[in-house]
């Protein structure tokens, strides 16, 4: 299981994958359908992918994954599966009653070359979508993009319904981008302390990090609903958080409806936590609360406070683009020296972000989109590091280098919490910290000698 016979020597791979930092498409189209109010997210595709995808939702998240599938056999294989899509919305609304259906295909259904647009016509032609209910969809091949991907052609559906009157409503959308049902709740506590009216899409909070009440709701109390979703083309404008999550659906608003939007990095630390609060205090006109102010206070307090033990340290990262963006600024903002950077969505325009983060940093960075772990591995063992900050997959670099590692990202599979504590804003920027000196000073701790080991640090 382990990897202790990676070599250390680098040799080119165009065609082979060992050990990918992603996962497919539909997982992440799942996982955004999940973010809309009584929502039922349906696989057109085999049992078997649903099944796939339902479960490594389930093993992050903690929570049972609804969701249903055209049941692809043979014939389907052959002859297509619009039989079975119309079959499916029919015993879908008849029997669990969604406010929407979110479809997504699989590699199978984008083989043959179903068109779900001409199957929801043809749906809605028979009269198999009720008055009043709602099917939308998103084209999600496994075998391109990632995961991130899905979820942006997700998202972007969601856009679609947008159905304006012609008068503004005075709410500014917000699109998060994948990140945990936890940080949606903090983005939306943050907009609250700011006093700004806000529609946030998807919505997973309340979802994927519910209570445990001693009754099974198929469909939880939160997420976003189907008139937030159409209002959304009547807000003032959108704030996008992550170019490769959130941005397609925030230009489709702007170009079809006319909502001005920006794209910003996801607010983790705080210089992307600094450019969100700003960007929602100059579009709404209103002035950052003191409460928030001394938030952010804190954690340049503690920046301040524990800047000795982040000096210097090299990091080695692995995840979405979005997120590493993100996390790559705060670790230099900190003086620490992220050198081995990899996403395994592709996109040479995430290298050369990064690139211009680490310019200054007085040290080589490694940085690839489209790489893998077993290239991580490699670059570890060439130049090591003081930190990996990675998914669960990361353990088995971490224990075969004997690094300290700080679970974030997707999938976590071996660990709690991430659902319930956020990482982003200023209070998630904390938490980051936190979990970043636990590692380091456990590490510490652990090489001491006796004459150094010492209580107060």
């Amino acid at each position: 299981m382990l990897l202790r016979h990676t070599p250390k020597e680098i040799t080119e791979r165009k065609a082979l994958t060992i050990n990918p930092a992603k996962t497919c498409q539909p997982i992440g189209a799942m996982y955004a359908a999940l973010g809309i109010h009584g929502c039922l997210p349906h696989s057109h595709g085999s049992q078997g992918c649903c099944a796939y995808h339902r479960s490594a939702l389930t093993r992050h998240y903690k929570e049972p994954v609804s969701a249903s599938t055209s049941s692809f056999t043979e014939g389907a294989s052959v002859f297509g599966g619009q039989a079975n899509m119309l079959q499916a919305i029919n015993n879908i609304f008849t029997v669990y009653d969604p406010e929407v259906i979110a479809i997504h295909t699989t590699c199978l259904s984008e083989t043959i070359g179903d068109d779900l647009p001409q199957i929801k016509k043809k749906a809605e032609a028979e009269g198999k979508i009720p008055a009043g209910k709602h099917v939308i969809s998103a084209s999600t091949p496994s075998y391109s993009g990632s995961h991130v991907t899905g979820f942006s052609n997700m998202v972007k559906a969601m856009a679609e319904m947008a159905e304006p009157v012609g008068k503004k409503n005075g709410k500014i959308n917000v699109i998060p981008g994948w990140v945990e049902p936890a940080d949606m709740e903090e983005i939306k506590r943050l907009t609250n302390m700011v006093g700004v009216k806000t529609i946030l899409f998807p919505d997973t909070s309340g979802v994927l990090n519910g209570p445990l009440s001693g009754e099974y709701k198929m469909f939880p109390d939160g997420g976003t609903t189907v008139a937030e979703l159409k209002s959304t083309g009547d807000s003032i404008g959108t704030l996008a958080l992550g170019e490769w999550c959130s941005a397609d659906a925030a230009r489709l608003l702007d170009k079809q409806h006319k909502v001005p939007c920006r794209v910003l990095d996801m607010p983790f630390g705080l210089k992307a936590t600094d450019r969100f609060i700003d960007a929602l205090r100059t579009v709404a006109g209103v002035t950052v609360p003191d409460e928030l102010s001394m938030e952010r206070g804190q954690l340049v307090d503690m920046i301040s406070d524990m800047h000795q033990y982040f000096y210097k340290k090299k990091v080695a990262l692995a995840g979405d683009p979005d997120q590493l963006i993100a996390m790559t600024e705060f670790l230099v903002s900190i003086d620490m020296c992220p050198v081995h950077i990899v996403t395994g969505t592709p996109g040479k325009k995430f290298e050369k972000r990064i690139r211009e983060i680490t310019k200054d940093m007085g040290c080589e960075v490694n940085v690839k989109a489209k790489g893998d772990l077993f290239l991580l591995h490699q670059w570890i063992k060439n130049e090591p590091v003081d930190l990996l900050i990675c998914n669960t997959y990361g353990k088995y670099i971490a224990r075969d280098e004997d690094i300290p590692l700080v679970r974030w990202g997707f999938p976590i599979l071996d660990r709690q919490g991430h659902q319930y504590f956020p990482t982003v804003g200023y209070k998630g920027g904390l938490r980051l910290l936190e979990k970043i000196l636990g590692v380091l000073m456990d590490r510490k701790d652990r090489d001491d000698p006796e004459e150094t080991f010492e209580l107060v640090l």
